[in-house]
């Protein structure tokens, strides 16, 4: 899901990848883009981002899971 949500932001949805740790508890994502793609990810202020935050931890209920999505430099 985090990849078709950062796909629809950016120019160069190639270059979106994402990476993942699990462990019983937790999933941590960590999120590349294209250099020049970051700041459309991360939105002014932080906004967007923070949006992306929120629906990846409401798609995580489900599976009884938290969800920490980190924008990698």
């Amino acid at each position: 899901m985090l990849v078709f949500l950062a796909r629809q932001l950016v120019d160069e949805p190639d270059r979106v990848e994402v990476t993942g740790q699990e462990s019983d508890s937790r999933v941590d994502l960590k999120l590349r883009v294209a250099e020049g793609d970051v700041g459309k990810v991360i939105g002014k202020g932080g906004r967007i981002v923070k949006a992306i935050r929120t629906v990846m931890k409401a798609a995580s209920v489900k599976a009884q899971k938290r969800v920490n999505v980190e924008v990698a430099d």
